[in-house]
């Protein structure tokens, strides 16, 4: 007896996914009486689905998918150590932008205390000059009574010029005491920050150095060009049910996103990232066949082309690291390979605002950006979209 297809296989899995609960559809219309947060709460619960989903196919495939299963958890492992990275880079870059304004803060203060100084030294040197009584030598020395009120009025103005020259030190004396323990708590966390960036990056460079070795093995079980692509067909087809099973469960939820006009800006969208077409749309190896493949760096912020709700941002076989936004009106964009992910599920993103970065995960061979676009599912050529250049 034959094998059952990918198809198939697929099919018989997700069947038993929905009738074990694993992929339970809810009721048709909740979401129209949710809150924002309970929206975000179904679709991580959506993701969470596709990813159990995912697991019982790979259960039903040979020995390939245990290299597939260890090139998933080392990926997700990555991106989770390359998010924190980066959170720690710019606190980091936040805190030596603060020391350098609370340094310039303090050297300001200590100017401006010299400055008060000085010039209640002055004032002391006059009153000095007074003697130790200025009131009565004031009073003995002078027949002119207009001529004694004005010296007093001077003497009262100079003492008050005094007083408040020693309250104005005495706030000086505090900003500078508060501006050197602000120094000393940032300095203190910086240290703290370069000793988890340290261990931060040890981390990321032995999960990198597992996997290439998954990647590897993986190279190792194709015999020849022809398996491997028979492999990457897989790939596409199982990502192509589970994108299926993900659409079908948003359309049961019954709460689509508000229109964002987005086919009004067809062929006047934004590049999601700059860089050079590596694939165009139909030519690509595997899954990114139904989308191109624009080279960058590493690491190379990537923005959302229109406005629109996260749905997705995980994991997916042959995807890697994988963001779905839906702009309503049934269009649907495809983010993949990325490094790391910078939104979270049921975030509302606006045009330009960055989502992940570039990365290789899905066992990519060099850093690139997957972008797709999906219109009720199906896949259409991106380039219509996106503006030329």
């Amino acid at each position: 007896m034959n094998a059952p297809t990918s198809s198939k296989r697929i099919a018989m899995a997700c069947a038993m996914a929905i009738s074990c609960g694993w992929l339970s559809l809810g009721t048709p219309g909740a979401w129209a009486q949710n809150s924002p947060e309970e929206v975000r709460r179904q679709l991580e619960a959506l993701g969470e689905n596709i990813q159990q989903a995912q697991s019982r196919l790979e259960g039903t495939r040979d020995s390939r998918d245990e290299a597939q299963r260890a090139l998933r958890e080392v990926e997700t492992q990555l991106a989770k150590t390359q998010q924190r990275l980066t959170s720690l880079q710019r606190e980091q870059d936040q805190l030596d932008q603060e020391v350098a304004e609370l340094k310039q803060q303090r050297q300001t203060l200590e100017e401006e205390r010299r400055q008060q100084r000085a010039a209640l030294a002055t004032q002391l040197n006059a009153l000095y000059r007074l003697g130790p009584t200025p009131q009565l030598k004031l009073l003995l020395n002078q027949t002119d009574p207009a001529r004694l009120d004005r010296l007093q009025q001077y003497l009262n103005h100079l003492n008050q010029a005094r007083q408040q020259r020693l309250d104005d030190l005495a706030k000086l004396e505090d900003q500078l005491d508060k501006t050197q323990s602000a120094l000393q708590s940032h300095q203190k966390r910086l240290n703290s920050l370069a000793s988890e960036l340290a261990e931060r990056r040890k981390t990321l460079a032995a999960q990198r150095s597992k996997r290439e070795a998954i990647l590897s093995k993986y190279k190792q079980r194709y015999a020849n060009q022809q398996a491997k692509l028979a492999a990457l067909n897989d790939n596409r087809e199982d990502a192509e049910q589970l994108l299926d099973q993900m659409r079908d469960r948003l359309e049961r939820l019954d709460q689509a996103p508000p229109s964002t006009d987005i086919e009004q800006t067809q062929g006047e969208l934004p590049w999601p990232v700059q860089g050079d077409i590596l694939a165009s749309y139909g030519n690509g190896s595997g899954v990114d066949r139904n989308g191109i493949v624009i080279g960058a760096e590493a690491g190379t912020p990537v923005t959302a082309v229109h406005a629109g709700r996260v749905v997705f941002a995980n994991w997916m076989r042959g995807f890697g690291n994988l963001v779905i936004i839906d702009h309503g009106d049934k269009i649907m964009t495809l983010y993949a390979h990325l490094q790391r992910f910078d939104v979270r599920v049921g975030a509302h993103v606006e045009r330009g605002t960055t989502i992940a970065a570039v990365g290789d995960s899905g066992g990519r061979e060099s850093p690139a950006l997957y972008f797709a676009v999906r219109e009720n599912g199906d896949p259409i050529d991106p380039s219509s979209w996106i503006a030329r250049r």
